[in-house]
C-alpha cells in the first residue's frame, strides 16, 4: 500500500499536488527503492518499496518539524536487483545494473535542472546497490550529492528484536510492516526460517560474498535467521521511530555542508 498519509501531502510526492508544491523551495529530496519480489509467505510483494516510503515521509516530515528543512519524498522505485534463481520465482522482477542507474540518472538529470541538488536514495532492498552508480554520477553531476543508505541497516542487528542475520521478511521487517500496514500482514500463513547449514557460517559472518540461491551456492533459505512469528506492532513502531530519528539527523547533515 503505497502511503497515502494526507498529513504529510507536501512532503510526499504519491498524495502532493502541483499546486502544493509550485513555488515552494525543496531543499533536497529522497527515493524510496525497493523490489517486487516474495516476501516469505505473510508479506506482500513490495514490502521493500512499502517500508522505504513509510519511513521516509515520516522522517522528511520530521525533519521539517525540527529543523525547518524541507523535502520531498519521490514515489518509490519498485526494481530491484534479485539473484538467478530467486527471479524464477512467479512475479520477482529483476532489474539489471544498467537498468537502475538509468532510471537514476534521469532522476537526477531531472533534479538538477529543477535546482534540487541533493538526493538520498532510501534503499528496502538488500539485493540493492547503488555506490558505484553514485560514483560514475558524481563525475556527470558534479555539483549534485547523492547519498545512499540503507535502512535496515540503520539499527545494530538484534538491537530490538531477538534477529540474527537475514531481515528478509522476518521478525524486523514483519514487525514493521505491522506497524506501518498491519492489514497487509498475513502471521497466519508465515514460516520459521532456521540454518542448520554449517558450511553457511563464514557468509552469514560476511567474510565472503556470492548471490544467494546461485545454483553453486547457498539457498537464501540456509542463510536466515529469521522467525517472523515473534513480530509485534510494537517492536516495528519502536524500530521505526528510532530509524526515522536517526534519517532526520542524516538529511540536518546533508544540509549543513561545512559538516562533511
Amino acid at each position: 500500500m503505497i502511503n497515502f498519509n494526507l498529513n504529510n501531502k507536501q512532503f510526499n510526492l504519491t498524495t502532493a499536488t502541483f499546486s502544493e508544491t509550485k513555488g515552494y523551495k525543496y531543499d533536497f529530496a529522497v527515493l524510496p527503492w525497493g523490489s517486487t519480489e516474495p516476501h516469505n509467505y505473510h508479506l506482500p510483494y513490495l514490502t521493500d518499496s512499502y517500508l522505504a516510503q513509510d519511513l521516509a515521509v515520516d522522517a522528511v516530515a520530521k525533519a521539517n518539524e525540527q529543523s525547518n528543512i524541507k523535502g520531498m519524498v519521490l514515489p518509490p522505485i519498485h526494481l530491484g536487483s534479485h539473484g538467478p534463481i530467486q527471479r524464477e520465482l512467479p512475479f520477482c522482477i529483476h532489474a539489471r545494473y544498467e537498468t537502475q542507474k538509468a532510471i537514476l540518472t534521469d532522476i537526477v538529470d531531472s533534479l538538477r535542472h529543477q535546482g534540487i541538488n541533493t538526493l538520498v536514495i532510501l534503499n528496502g532492498h538488500g539485493g540493492n546497490n547503488f555506490k558505484n552508480m553514485i560514483r560514475d554520477l558524481a563525475v556527470d553531476y558534479p555539483d549534485f550529492t547523492i547519498v545512499t543508505c540503507d535502512w535496515f541497516s540503520i539499527l545494530t542487528n538484534g538491537a530490538i528484536t531477538e534477529e540474527r542475520g537475514s531481515f528478509h521478511a522476518g521478525e524486523m521487517e514483519t514487525s514493521t510492516m505491522l506497524y506501518y500496514h498491519p492489514n497487509l500482514v498475513d502471521l497466519s500463513a508465515a514460516k520459521e526460517i532456521l540454518n542448520k547449514n554449517n558450511n553457511a557460517r563464514l557468509l552469514q559472518e560476511g567474510l565472503p560474498w556470492l548471490p544467494c540461491e546461485n545454483t553453486s551456492g547457498p539457498k537464501a533459505s540456509e542463510l536466515n535467521q529469521s522467525n517472523p512469528l515473534n513480530a509485534t506492532e510494537e517492536k516495528g513502531k519502536e524500530y521505526a521511530e528510532s530509524v526515522v530519528l536517526k534519517l532526520v539527523s542524516l538529511f540536518v547533515m546533508l544540509m549543513r555542508k561545512d559538516n562533511y
